[in-house]
């Protein structure tokens, strides 16, 4: 059943082929599911584009789909929208989901080129089909993963993005990442500190669990962040630690830590400056520390004098879709000026 009274917007499915994630070396089909929505009394001409990425474990349509004792997110436009808390918009949820359970909307060899398939392929596909968005009025939005892509397309591509939003968007990484991966270790470790084996085995499950998870999701950031070019090596994935005694390799982590949002910020400040709108919160109970480094990226843009609006609010990181009634009515009053 539907959780609101107002009139539904229209939610159109676009297929696309992409020519940048071909090749991508865990196999990921090329084809991949757009859903547009388009608020009720629209035809999207004119309006502003947001694009939803989502966190680990999802894909977009995840968010069109029904969703039990709370609303998906087409429902929350159209109470948003419908109560006048918020201009109207097209919104955009592209399948970016992988092998290894997620991605960060960057471009990697691993899982494919997301940055590239995002900008320069759905973008003019959505616009031309619904002249909607065009230069000024396109945002982009997300929480975790998602998050952290709305963060760094922000700070890498201001002249494509107008304004964004990040809900406890990955930042900080020694807090976020450095305590997850002795027990990547002690999961490998069962698998012969083979990374084939683990994910062989772990792709013949009938059921998994949320260790199983974390696993993989380290492995996703790995094939992001330092994938390793040699053809030998399985499906490009490699740990910037040692298997036996859980130490930092120095060159591997800095190539993570080159995509920290919170160091990203030191140098990409100024992008963010150029943008209509930025936002960014996280809970105060974060339970893989993401506070810490969202706080590091808030001071660092008010030292510099850089406007955006940060929040923290009491909660942790898990069931926070309630704050897109705070981050979405503030996307679309910046990119509706």
């Amino acid at each position: 059943m539907r959780k609101t009274t107002h009139a539904p917007g229209t939610i159109h499915r676009l297929m696309i082929d992409s020519k940048a994630l071909a090749g991508n070396r865990l196999g990921d089909p090329t084809e991949r599911i757009i859903d547009v929505y388009v608020p009720h009394g629209h035809d999207g001409k004119g309006l502003p584009l947001l694009v939803d990425l989502v966190g680990f474990t999802a894909g977009g349509p995840a968010h069109t789909n029904w969703k039990s004792f709370s609303e998906n997110v087409p429902e929350r436009l159209d109470r948003l929208i419908g109560d006048g808390r918020m201009a109207p918009v097209v919104v955009a949820f592209p399948d970016c989901y992988s092998r290894l359970g997620g991605n960060q909307y960057v471009n990697s060899p691993v899982l494919g080129n997301y940055e590239d398939f995002l900008i320069a392929e759905m973008l003019p596909e959505i616009e031309n089909r619904f002249s909607c968005g065009g230069t000024g009025r396109r945002g982009v939005f997300g929480k975790s993963s998602g998050g952290f892509g709305s963060l760094v397309h922000a700070m890498r591509h201001p002249d494509i993005w107008a304004a964004a939003a990040s809900h406890s968007g990955d930042a900080g990484f020694e807090n976020l990442y450095i305590p997850e991966f002795p027990a990547t270790l002690r999961a490998l470790a069962k698998s012969d500190n083979s990374i084939e084996k683990w994910l062989t085995a772990f792709e013949a499950k009938d059921k998994i669990d949320g260790k199983d998870t974390l696993v993989l999701m380290i492995l996703a950031q790995a094939a992001s962040f330092d994938p390793d070019p040699s053809p030998e090596t399985f499906l490009g994935l490699r740990l910037p630690v040692t298997l036996d005694t859980c130490e930092l390799i120095a060159e591997r982590w800095d190539n993570w830590l080159a995509w920290d949002p919170a160091r990203m910020v030191e140098t990409h400040a100024d992008a963010i400056g150029k943008l209509k709108g930025f936002f960014l919160d996280c809970g105060t109970e974060d339970q893989y520390n993401i506070l810490y480094g969202t706080r590091r990226i808030h001071k660092t843009l008010e030292a510099r004098g850089i406007a955006h609006r940060y929040e923290e609010f009491p909660d942790n990181h898990s069931s926070v879709d309630y704050r897109m009634d705070i981050s979405l009515p503030f996307l679309a009053e910046v990119l509706s000026r």
